[in-house]
């Protein structure tokens, strides 16, 4: 964006009765381009989970169709426990799929039994099927939504995203499958919600870096296990509910503030 462009947006920010953010970071973007702190309201952007998390809850109860599809999950793609990423998303150069992919045959070079599921299309989907059909730890699976994303993420350990994070973010929390991502400058918003060392692994944006921050992660049972259980309780923090609440806040108190 040009430096006029930059500022017609200000001037037009300005004249605004209110400004509703995506995250705390664009309420300071907006603040530090002049917009009274008083009338932002932070809404934390996110999609409704609910799906997920209940599938996901419900795959740990045995007697559950879950519980059962789960299993049958793990036998099909020779899962073995500890050895399992997840890829859900566009297959597309945001997402630097040649990263993953070849992240993933190094891993699996130290840690056998490793496996990538890659739940996905777009316009890199070759790679991906190239890399299934040489039997290696690639596992293609196509484009998956709802309760199929629950359920891959109830029989994987984390969730491999060297590209472009966004709203795949609170899709970690529901599914408690933390995301291994790196400090590369174009995430989405979303990428907020990340914390490096609490709900998720953050590393420098090099593919010997993020290779072996995953293979530690996987070999330290103690320490994932601490990370799973922060995206399970930093789920309730970023609910559809919540974020219409916040908006409609907002809107009652553009209201009281113009009677």
């Amino acid at each position: 964006m040009s430096r006029f462009q930059e500022a017609a947006k200000d001037v037009v920010t300005r004249r605004a009765n209110w400004f509703f953010a995506y995250t705390e970071g664009g309420a300071a973007h907006a603040s530090s381009r002049g917009f009274p702190v008083d009338r932002i309201t932070v809404v934390r952007n996110c999609v409704d989970t609910t799906e997920l998390a209940v599938t996901r809850s419900r795959s740990e109860i045995p007697g559950t169709p879950e519980h059962a599809e789960a299993a049958e999950l793990r036998k099909r793609h020779r899962l073995v426990p500890g050895r399992t990423a997840l890829f859900v998303g566009g297959l597309d150069a945001p997402k630097r799929i040649p990263f993953l992919l070849d992240c993933a045959h190094h891993l699996a070079a130290v840690l056998p039994g490793f496996r990538l599921l890659v739940a996905g299309d777009g316009a890199d989907r070759h790679l991906v099927e190239a890399a299934s059909a040489a039997d290696g730890p690639v596992v293609a699976l196509g484009h998956h939504s709802g309760k199929r994303v629950a359920l891959l993420g109830a029989v994987s350990d984390v969730m491999l995203m060297p590209g472009r994070v966004g709203l795949c973010a609170v899709d970690s929390f529901a599914l408690r499958t933390p995301v291994v991502t790196t400090n590369w400058p174009w995430h989405a918003p979303e990428f907020e919600y990340l914390e490096n060392g609490h709900n998720a692994v953050v590393t420098p944006d090099d593919p010997v870096a993020y290779t072996a921050a995953v293979q530690e992660l996987l070999n330290d049972r103690s320490r994932l296990a601490s990370l799973r259980e922060a995206c399970r309780r930093d789920a309730a923090n970023y609910t559809i509910d919540g974020m219409a609440a916040r908006f409609c806040n907002g809107l009652l108190e553009i209201i009281e503030r113009q009677t």
